[in-house]
């Protein structure tokens, strides 16, 4: 989880747009996720139902893309 992001405001770039491009950032490597997850203690099996879900929820949606 020990991950240093740098985000330096660009010329001309107001705070607002800098403090967006860290969030997102911040989003892509999943940190807050993780954080969320480690706020309490989820057990083994639980761990691999919750994994199993989100695979099967993921090709779901790529098999209704592919036959749009």
């Amino acid at each position: 989880m020990s991950c240093n992001i740098n985000v330096k405001p660009r010329r001309n770039e107001r705070i607002e747009r800098t403090i967006k491009r860290f969030i997102k950032k911040v989003k892509k490597q999943g940190i807050i996720e993780e954080v969320k997850e480690r706020r309490r203690y989820m057990k083994p099996s639980e761990v691999r139902r919750k994994k199993k879900k989100r695979s099967d929820a993921r090709r779901k949606k790529e098999l209704a893309k592919q036959q749009q």
